[in-house]
C-alpha cells in the first residue's frame, strides 16, 4: 500500500512538472502537494493515518499536480465537459475547491477523534466544517496576495476566468465537499479508526 502510494505520487508529480502551462502557476499548485507530503513523512511514525486518509490526500495531490500542469482552467478534460454540455467556463478548479472540503474534513476528524477533543458528534461535525472553511478562506486570501505580488501569474494561478462571484464559490464548493465527506465516509472512518482508538485506550491503561 506505502509503495503503490509513493510511486503514484511521485510518477505524477514528474510527469506534472514537465513542461507545464506556465511554470510559476506549477509551483503555486504543487507546492501544498510537496509539503503536505512532508508532513506525512514527519509524522508517519508517532502519528501514522487511516488507509482513508491517506487515500484521500493523494486523490487530493493528484488533482493539484493536474492543476499544476495545465493550470485549473485548461484541464483537457473539463474543456471538453464544458463544450459538451454547453458551459461557460472550465470547471476543473470548482472539483479543487470541492476536494479542499472533502479532505481536510476526514483529516480533521480523525485528529480530533483519535485525541478526544470533542466528545459530541454534532458539535464534531460543525468544528469539522468550521475548519475547512477556514482552510478554503485562507486559501482565497493566499490567491488574493498572488494577484497582488504578480500580475503575470495571478490569471493563471486565480483561474477565475472572469467569473465575478469566483471566490464567493469556491467557498461553496468546499463547504460542500466537508459535509459530503462527512455523511458518505464517516462510518467507514469510524471502522478503520477504531483500532487507534482502542490502541489508545489500551496504553492509557
Amino acid at each position: 500500500m506505502r509503495n503503490l502510494w509513493l510511486i503514484i505520487f511521485f510518477a505524477t508529480l514528474v510527469w506534472s512538472g514537465i513542461e507545464p502551462k506556465d511554470s510559476p502557476t506549477w509551483i503555486l499548485e504543487v507546492l501544498p502537494a510537496v509539503v503536505g507530503f512532508a508532513v506525512l513523512v514527519a509524522t508517519r511514525r508517532r502519528f501514522p493515518l487511516t488507509s482513508l486518509a491517506y487515500l484521500l490526500i493523494l486523490a487530493h495531490c493528484i488533482v493539484l499536480m493536474v492543476g499544476g500542469h495545465y493550470t485549473y482552467a485548461e484541464v483537457p478534460l473539463f474543456d471538453w465537459i464544458r463544450d459538451g454540455f454547453g458551459l461557460e467556463r472550465n470547471n476543473y478548479d470548482k472539483l479543487g475547491h470541492f476536494m479542499q472540503g472533502f479532505v481536510p474534513a476526514i483529516v480533521a476528524r480523525e485528529i480530533l477523534v483519535r485525541n478526544a477533543i470533542i466528545a459530541g458528534k454534532g458539535w464534531m461535525s460543525f468544528i469539522i466544517i468550521c475548519i475547512c472553511l477556514a482552510i478554503s478562506a485562507f486559501y482565497e486570501l493566499i490567491e488574493w496576495w498572488v494577484a497582488i505580488l504578480s500580475d503575470e501569474a495571478a490569471e493563471a494561478f486565480l483561474g477565475t476566468q472572469g467569473y465575478v462571484w469566483d471566490t464567493q464559490s469556491d467557498m461553496m464548493y468546499a463547504l460542500v465537499g466537508a459535509i459530503a465527506a462527512l455523511v458518505l465516509l464517516s462510518k467507514l472512518h469510524d471502522k478503520q479508526l477504531s483500532r487507534y482508538v482502542e490502541r489508545g485506550m489500551r496504553d492509557a491503561v
